[in-house]
């Protein structure tokens, strides 16, 4: 029998391995604008997801061969992704980029290698680690900034409606509006103080003597209650043991107790007056949005219209947000977040009615 020949590759396929090779070109640039913002560890993490991306590429040139023809532009989620990158480069810019890699089709594409299918699942990884790293760093802000703007934009917009639908006069509704931002603002303020206060002062509760790690020198190494310590703290018998006269063995004069603590670690961000400021803050930027068609001079179901769209829009910004840190899809995330605002607006809003029919 003759050698079995490869048939040509149709037109179509031309297509999709140009494509694919454009995406290729376009993620590896993604990955060095990101890294050219980096140093460290996540710079030489980022370079690698590059040259990996460039081994994608070389097969894809493989099989286009002299059908390589002129470069193309990856796709415009990648362009975007570019741009940002380029110009920002923090974890939204990260969390957008996992996404992009957990769009990849090649476990579904005939042409493409299982180790290149297997390498885009495991690029989703690293970049989601790299993107974890930047939400733990926006962890104590960014749940802040969310849940007080989104607490000021419902409870006020809720207040509004409720207001306006019992029958209640404009400078009525526009009074409730501006007591809600600043009640608001101020028990938002007052309770982010009161609870970062009050988790330092349980976490020093938990912070070991001075007193105690100074007897330290004085304990017999064979006999001694430093073990009882590590056992209150969590470790088995025989682990605390080891680890008291591994601690007794090392002794120096600078040690302490603290740092062979087995615990659950905790962390606090920022003081408890950063706290309330940023809470106040984000409260009343959300807070503000349902009153100004109110402060403009609206009235009635105008007002009450404007004021739905822009909180409406704000939802959604948040929502996106949310969605575009967590990794989720954040049209999604933007839709929930519309619906559980305006389900609490449509709330009080119904017995704004209510209570306006009643009321004599």
């Amino acid at each position: 029998m003759g050698d079995v020949t490869t048939p040509p590759p149709t037109a179509r396929d031309v297509r999709r391995w140009r494509r694919n090779l454009a995406d290729e070109r376009a993620e590896a640039a993604v990955y060095r604008d990101l890294a050219s913002r980096r140093t460290g560890e996540e710079r030489e993490i980022l370079l690698a997801l590059a040259e990996a991306e460039g081994r994608h590429e070389r097969h894809w040139l493989e099989l286009l061969g002299d059908d390589v023809g002129r470069p193309r532009p990856g796709q415009w989620r990648t362009r975007v992704l570019g741009w940002l990158a380029r110009r920002f480069g923090g974890v939204f810019v990260l969390a957008l980029a996992q996404r992009a890699e957990a769009r990849s089709t090649y476990e579904t594409d005939a042409d493409a290698t299982a180790a290149m299918a297997a390498d885009e699942r495991i690029h989703e990884e690293v970049v989601r680690g790299l993107a974890t790293r930047g939400r733990n760093r926006l962890s104590g802000t960014f749940r802040a900034a969310v849940f007080g703007a989104n607490d000021g934009l419902v409870s006020n917009l809720a207040l509004i409606l409720g207001i306006g639908a019992s029958g209640a006069a404009n400078s009525v509704v526009l009074l409730s509006g501006l007591a809600g931002l600043l009640a608001g603002a101020l028990s938002m303020g007052a309770g982010e103080y009161v609870s970062v206060r009050s988790q330092r002062e349980l976490l020093d509760a938990s912070t070991p003597s001075p007193q105690a790690s100074a007897a330290l020198p004085d304990l017999d190494v064979d006999t001694n209650e430093l073990a009882l310590v590590y056992r209150a703290r969590g470790l088995d018998p025989a682990a605390a043991q080891a680890h008291a006269a591994e601690v007794l063995a090392t002794y120096t004069s600078k040690t302490t107790i603290a740092p062979a603590m087995q615990g659950d670690e905790h962390e606090t961000h920022g003081t408890a007056m950063g706290a309330a400021v940023s809470s106040f803050l984000f409260f009343a930027s959300g807070a503000v949005i349902p009153v100004l068609p109110y402060l403009l001079g609206l009235h009635g179901p105008q007002a009450v219209l404007v004021s739905c769209v822009l909180v409406g829009l704000a939802l959604l910004a948040t929502g996106a947000t949310v969605g575009l840190l967590s990794g989720a899809s954040p049209v999604k995330r933007a839709l929930r977040q519309l619906a559980i605002g305006f389900g609490a607006a449509a709330a009080t809003y119904a017995l704004g009615l209510i209570f306006g029919a009643t009321v004599t």
